[in-house]
């Protein structure tokens, strides 16, 4: 094995987790966190001032403003050679800016979708990769260390070019927008019917053999093993942007979206009133990714931490 350093920018759920299992691989990485408690250095220069050239940082940062500022601080501290990734969940419209403003100075960049949430950490982490071969290649090793064991076509793909991966976990979060709202309005029937006398038995029934086994469903049923009927959990359910934007590409492509659609706009319904579908929603999304959940009150429920491993 090739063995790599590493700049990891963020130790939040995903970053930390992405730090440990990297280095269980045998893999250098130097993290960098605002928060001194969790960072390996004090500051971004810092960061790169420990690595050896050629370098390479991953930014697991919110998408958006910071992701600009931590692009175009990198733009002013690395060489050439050195390649930036950007892991976390920016719009494919923002990727090739910050490719062009690297490529001033000589540095390469790649998107990454990263999908695995909360547990990731034991059982690797899905891919998607845009960029060029040459800088794909450079960071196969850190690939290879987060994806799942077994063929790496099984948990890794290069997609395309710079974009292309966030377009392909765009739209892998489109469908997970879908199939969550299915299994919810399914369970919501289920508890409808006086028929039904054990709701979560039935969904648990369905997790072996069926054709519509899966890990939502999993989480689904340990959600309602640890919280019978919800009773904990609000039905107002966030949205991050990535069900939007998938929305957004299918009328740009006048590619019909209907299922996604309608998932997208069942969750804005859950500002609005009360559903049960939604908080079985809101508890898959604390399930595999550890978001904080809502009372009926609108205080934070808190973050689930006992599967984050």
């Amino acid at each position: 094995m090739h063995r790599m350093q590493l700049g990891l920018v963020g130790l939040g759920k995903m970053g930390a987790n992405m730090r440990t299992r990297i280095k269980a691989a045998g893999h250098e990485v130097i993290g960098y966190d605002p928060r001194p408690e969790v960072s390996d250095v004090a500051s971004l220069a810092e960061l790169v001032e420990r690595l050896e050239a050629p370098r390479v940082v991953w930014l697991m940062v919110p998408h958006g403003e910071i992701t600009d500022q931590n692009v175009e601080a990198l733009a002013g501290l690395l060489s050439p050679g050195d390649v930036v990734i950007d892991g976390g969940n920016s719009r494919f419209t923002d990727d090739q800016p910050h490719a062009d403003l690297l490529a001033q100075g000589g540095i390469g960049y790649l998107d990454c979708g990263v999908s695995g949430g909360v547990w990731g950490l034991e059982n690797g982490y899905a891919l998607m990769v845009g960029g060029s071969d040459e800088d794909v290649a450079k960071v196969m090793p850190i690939f290879d260390a987060l994806r799942p064991a077994g063929p790496r076509e099984n948990g890794f793909v290069h997609v395309g070019p710079v974009g292309a991966g966030h377009y392909a976990k765009m739209v892998h979060n489109g469908i997970e927008y879908g199939l969550m709202q299915a299994y919810a309005e399914g369970y919501e029937l289920l508890q409808a019917e006086p028929l039904i006398e054990d709701v979560t038995g039935t969904l648990k029934a369905w997790t072996e053999g069926t054709v519509v086994r899966s890990w939502l469903l999993d989480l689904l049923v340990r959600a309602l093993e640890e919280d019978p009927g919800l009773a904990q959990i609000s039905d107002y359910t966030t949205d991050s942007g990535e069900g939007r934007w998938t929305v957004e590409e299918g009328v740009r492509h006048a590619v019909p979206l209907h299922v996604i659609s309608a998932a997208l706009f069942a969750r804005f319904s859950s500002r609005q009133e009360s559903s049960p579908a939604l908080k079985a929603v809101s508890a898959l999304r604390n399930q595999f990714g550890g978001h904080a959940m809502v009372d009926q009150q609108g205080r934070s429920v808190g973050e689930t931490s006992t599967h984050d491993k």
